[in-house]
């Protein structure tokens, strides 16, 4: 028999273990030390949101709070009592991963090298990673221990600058393939700004990382996507169910930025800069041209053109002068070889294959030698042996 306050104390703590909306994160936001802003509360319950989907990518533009984003995500799942938490990053962002989740919202967190990995096996630790606190560790630390966190029940795993794997459907990419398998049935979150650079396939290995089954096998995706008359309106209603992008513009409203003026500076190339300009885009438009892939020569070319009038730009007058070179001590005069001494080297290899022509191959002689030879009985009755 329980008393009325503790029939609505248990009323409450059931109301909050699975709520609905902004009350999920009723608990993360009263425990965030940071200001927040709404795009960061909509990229985190956009990220809760997804219970049937195997994660989400987070792809706010540069400077926009991802890492407050996934926080408040991680934050959320360790009051709801899920603390197996693993955080995959470069290993020179992973001192500014723990700093971020201690100062900002009060979670404990470990930096997993190898070092500190063998001192704890050194300890008596038969496993490591298994354990109920956020884990920090880097891309090669994960691709080495692939097999040890796939055994893991992970609840969640967050990939920071996830552009970096992106090239993870191919085989010959060890490090995405090694992630990709040791954290294929868990939930993940992917960070990221660029998540689109040059090709959509980037696209495409971001969304294996997440589900293999998203878009099918990759001939499938570039059929449907990338060839002429691509639908790319299909392309973007998918990418809204486990992508979220916020720009820069999208938040103008409560977020002032820098008001950057661009003043533009005429420049008149001279006739020579103009002559060498043409000579490289004239050399990058021959259809012959091997050294740059014909489906990716857009990119190249505005690049090389871009080089080559800074090169010219450049005034050789104002250019620094490279410091003196110290004389060098003279050398001893080598005695000249006499021409006949010392042939050249294809002049050698043609006399000593003109030799070993000339004569018969030496085990050839040998075995003529042994043809010739009398039988031993017949020589010892010669030489009147018994």
């Amino acid at each position: 028999m329980i008393t009325d306050y503790q029939a609505k104390y248990f009323a409450h703590a059931l109301s909050l273990r699975d709520p609905e909306g902004i009350g999920r994160l009723s608990q993360s936001l009263f425990d965030a030390q940071v200001d927040l802003n709404p795009h960061q509360i909509e990229a985190a319950l956009f990220a809760l949101q997804s219970p049937l989907s195997k994660g989400v990518i987070l792809a706010d533009e540069v400077g926009l709070g991802k890492t407050i984003e996934a926080g408040l995500v991680l934050c959320q799942l360790w009051a709801e009592k899920k603390r197996r938490i693993l955080i995959i990053c470069p290993a020179s962002i992973r001192k500014q991963w723990a700093l971020e989740l201690q100062e900002k919202f009060h979670l404990p967190c470990r930096v997993l090298d190898t070092p500190a990995y063998r001192k704890l096996k050194k300890d008596g630790n038969p496993r490591p990673l298994d354990a109920k606190e956020i884990l920090i560790c880097s891309y090669a630390f994960a691709n080495n221990h692939q097999d040890e966190i796939r055994s893991i029940p992970f609840d969640l795993a967050v990939i920071d600058e996830a552009h970096k794997l992106r090239n993870c459907y191919r085989t010959s990419n060890k490090t995405g393939q090694g992630i990709r398998y040791a954290l294929e049935e868990r939930k993940k979150i992917l960070l990221t700004a660029t998540p689109l650079q040059n090709s959509l396939l980037e696209i495409y290995g971001l969304s294996t990382l997440i589900d293999e089954n998203i878009f099918g096998d990759r001939t499938a995706f570039s059929t449907q996507y990338m060839r002429a008359g691509g639908d790319l309106d299909h392309l973007r209603h998918r990418l809204r169910h486990f992508c979220k992008r916020t720009l820069r513009r999208d938040v103008t409203e409560y977020i002032s930025y820098t008001d950057r003026k661009a003043l533009t500076h005429p420049f008149e190339p001279t006739d020579e800069e103009q002559a060498f300009y043409d000579d490289v885009s004239r050399f990058i438009q021959r259809e012959d041209l091997y050294c740059i892939p014909a489906s990716r020569r857009h990119l190249p070319i505005l690049i090389l053109r871009k080089a080559a009038g800074f090169l010219h730009r450049s005034d050789s007058r104002h250019a620094p002068v490279a410091p003196a070179r110290a004389p060098r001590s003279p050398r001893r005069k080598k005695s000249p070889r006499h021409p006949d001494r010392r042939p050249h080297r294809r002049q050698r290899i043609r006399q000593r294959v003109a030799r070993r022509t000339s004569r018969p191959d030496r085990r050839s002689r040998n075995a003529q030698r042994i043809r010739v030879r009398t039988p031993p009985d017949q020589h010892h009755r010669a030489h009147g042996r018994n």
